[in-house]
């Protein structure tokens, strides 16, 4: 598993964390956006997009080990832009079970996390959980082509 990864500056510490996580676990951060500070400030949906973008180009070359990982101060602005992107599927999770159903049920290819709401070694577990699970498909592919469709323009096939 790779990862392109970014942060606004809401995010720039616990993705300093999560990136070193990432290394001391094998797998390479194949890009990084955002602010190298905090003082630093950028507005959140343009580095959703770069990191969006990237995951994206990777995985219509056959990569589907590439994810990404959008840290700003709630999650929830990251994920609410990158879900505006067609082939992407973002979650905010606080919890790891929803780390695992993020992937295994909806086939998420982008996690995304918030600093000021999650502690480091709670961020960690979710970062961990995330790349454990594995997408079921079955019953769950058909929902996520729902999902998917509702990006596409009408009369687009899938």
């Amino acid at each position: 598993m790779r990862f392109h990864v970014g942060s606004d500056h809401g995010g720039v510490m616990l993705l300093d964390v999560l990136v070193a996580e990432l290394a001391q676990w094998g797998l390479p951060v194949l890009s990084r956006s955002g602010p190298a500070v905090a003082s630093e400030r950028v507005d959140y949906p343009n580095i959703a997009v770069q990191v969006c973008q990237r995951v994206l180009q990777d995985r219509q070359g056959q990569a589907a080990d590439v994810f990404g990982l959008l840290v700003c101060g709630t999650g929830q602005g990251m994920a609410m832009t990158a879900n505006k992107i067609p082939g992407i599927r973002a979650g905010v999770v606080a919890d790891v079970f929803s780390a695992q159903m993020v992937r295994a049920h909806n086939n998420a290819n982008v996690l995304c996390l918030g600093e000021r709401v999650t502690g480091v070694g709670l961020a960690k577990l979710l970062l961990r959980g995330f790349i454990d699970a594995t997408f079921e498909g079955g019953r769950h592919l058909n929902r996520v082509e729902l999902i998917g469709s509702l990006t596409r323009p009408v009369g687009e096939g899938s």
